[in-house]
This record gives structure tokens, C-alpha cells and sequence, in this order.
């Protein structure tokens, strides 16, 4: 869908900022509040807009903390239809928070999220492995978020340099 530069401004306030009122997009686009409201309605329909996420710390929350896991997995694509068949299926699993088709050495990237570590590897041990066309899978264990979205996870605490100074 081609756009006018008013509906790309508009695209790119809200992604920076979803929350802010129909008056304040209309003030930073420079165009009228009813301009705003039916553009954003078009690209929702359109499902250019897909969504409207709130991004949550939840290491912060206790008892809530989630395991996930990047795991790339190799396929082999099917005639006709290549990676599509074997990534809707894998897209299906409710585990499954991401999936990219990629080049290079593997040809998806899924991200998974669980309560353990364990409860990942079923997954993968049970679930993904088990695919026909899957041919092999490598998981990485998410240790620490440092940025997502854009968004850097730092409360500022740690900015002193805590390293021992070694010298010979």
C-alpha cells in the first residue's frame, strides 16, 4: 500500500510513541485531529498497524520471570512452498513468541518463552525436533536483557566500573 508523507509522519509518531492524544499527533504532523483518527483507523483495517505493545520488565516482578530462548533451527523446504508450510506450523505453538525466516547458517530464528529451562527443551525435544522437515536446532538461553524495542533495561545503578584493575 502506497502512502502519502502525512500517513508516514503519522506511522512514525505512533511508533515512536502509541499513547500520545489525537491532538498532540495532529500537532507534531500538522495536519487536523479528523485526519489523525481516520488514517489510523485505515492502517489498522489495513493491518499496517498490527498493535499496540507495552513492553514489561518482568525480572522486576517476582515470581514471574520468564526463560527464553533463541533456538535456530534448520529446515528443509518443501517444493512449492518453501520455508512457509514448516514456519505456520511452528508459528502455531503457543511457546512461540517469534519466528524470522533468515540467511546465513540456519534458515529460522524462533524465540520461545517458558517457565524453565526445562519446560523449553521439551518443547524443543517434543514439539519443534519432531517437525518433519526440521533437520536440526541450536538453543540459546536469553541470561540477561540489556535492550528490547529500543528500550534499554538499565536502572542506572551500575554505572561505576566494578572491574578489579589488574596490572603485570
Amino acid at each position: 500500500m502506497q502512502l502519502s508523507n502525512e500517513e508516514l509522519e503519522i506511522l512514525k509518531i505512533i511508533e515512536e510513541n502509541h499513547k500520545l492524544p489525537v491532538e498532540s499527533i495532529a500537532l507534531m504532523a500538522m495536519c487536523s485531529q479528523e485526519t489523525v483518527k481516520s488514517t489510523i483507523e485505515k492502517l489498522e483495517q489495513a493491518q499496517i498497524i498490527m498493535s499496540y505493545p507495552t513492553l514489561i520488565d518482568w525480572s522486576k516482578v517476582e515470581g514471574q520471570e520468564n526463560v527464553i530462548a533463541m533456538i535456530d533451527v534448520k529446515v528443509t523446504p518443501k517444493r512449492g512452498v518453501g520455508f512457509d508450510e514448516v514456519a505456520q506450523r511452528i508459528s502455531r505453538f503457543p511457546e512461540v513468541s517469534s519466528l524470522y525466516l533468515m540467511s546465513g547458517a540456519y534458515d529460522l530464528s524462533i524465540t520461545v518463552e517458558g517457565k524453565s529451562m526445562i519446560q523449553i527443551s521439551q518443547f524443543v525435544s517434543e514439539k519443534l525436533s519432531t517437525i518433519e522437515n526440521v533437520i536440526s536446532t541450536t538453543t540459546h538461553f536469553m541470561l540477561k536483557k540489556y535492550k528490547h524495542d529500543g528500550v534499554i533495561f538499565h536502572d542506572g545503578t551500575d554505572d561505576k566500573d566494578r572491574r578489579m584493575v589488574v596490572t603485570p
